[in-house]
């Protein structure tokens, strides 16, 4: 994961926080809480007033670690859900979408996407896993 951050490329990258709608998209910003939270920057946080709030978070991984790398982002950010429910008085939900770096998907991802505004296929996500782990191993090979 930490050579994706470094081969970025800083042109495509979109701004960290976005309203309309109703809903505020919030990615790669800690959130402020009022208790210290160590794990408080989630890749994605769409938060509507009006239906709830839901944390996400996109993780590629080996392909053999999917579920654990699930487990993993879902306790991980458990006391984050909790105190951004108590602070915000809205329903909170953490949804894991992680894919492997050669495309495989876990069990759940489907369900997990429809809890998602818009229409996202798991289709998609492999897609740019592969072409993101394609661009990290062209940039590390030469």
């Amino acid at each position: 994961m930490w050579g994706y951050r470094l081969l970025i490329n800083t042109a495509n990258i979109p701004e960290r926080v976005i309203n309309g709608n109703g809903t505020t998209i919030m990615w790669d910003v800690s959130v402020i809480t009022d208790q210290t939270i160590l794990a408080n920057r989630p890749h994605i946080v769409l938060h509507n007033k009006e239906v709830k709030t839901h944390t996400d978070q996109y993780s590629h991984t080996d392909d053999s670690n999917i579920n654990t790398k699930e487990i993993e982002k879902l306790s991980k950010y458990k006391d984050l859900k909790i105190e951004v429910s108590r602070m915000w008085k809205v329903r909170t939900k953490i949804v894991p979408l992680i894919t492997g770096a050669l495309g495989t998907i876990e069990k759940g991802l489907d369900q997990n996407l429809q809890i998602l505004p818009g229409h996202v296929l798991d289709i998609e996500l492999q897609k740019i896993t592969l072409m993101s782990t394609e661009h990290i191993s062209h940039k590390v090979l030469g």
